[in-house]
């Protein structure tokens, strides 16, 4: 009998600056993350959207909010198993 296949784990830490900070009650957070998914930034907000309440409300689409992966600007689109423990920050852009 085959074994079952099995998901490798990455970490990503989210950190939450300026509003979305205040909003969500926490400066951030580790989520555990499966390679096999091809974790992008896109999936992580599709992630925490899901939790509803403030966090469908500030991460809904329409909404002004940067992306940073490792401290470096990203589109939705970035890829963030890239890195063992990924550095994903969340913040609100300024005017809207």
């Amino acid at each position: 009998m085959r074994a079952a296949p099995t998901s490798t784990l990455i970490s990503v830490r989210i950190v939450y600056l300026a509003r979305l900070r205040e909003a969500f009650g926490c400066g951030g957070e580790t989520l555990q993350l499966a390679t096999d998914d091809a974790p992008t930034v896109d999936s992580i907000v599709e992630t925490l959207v899901r939790r509803g309440g403030a966090w469908a409300d500030e991460l809904a689409p329409g909404r002004a909010v940067r992306f940073e992966v490792n401290q470096k600007l990203a589109r939705r689109t970035q890829a963030v198993a890239n890195a063992h423990l990924a550095d994903a920050r969340l913040a609100r852009a300024m005017g809207r």
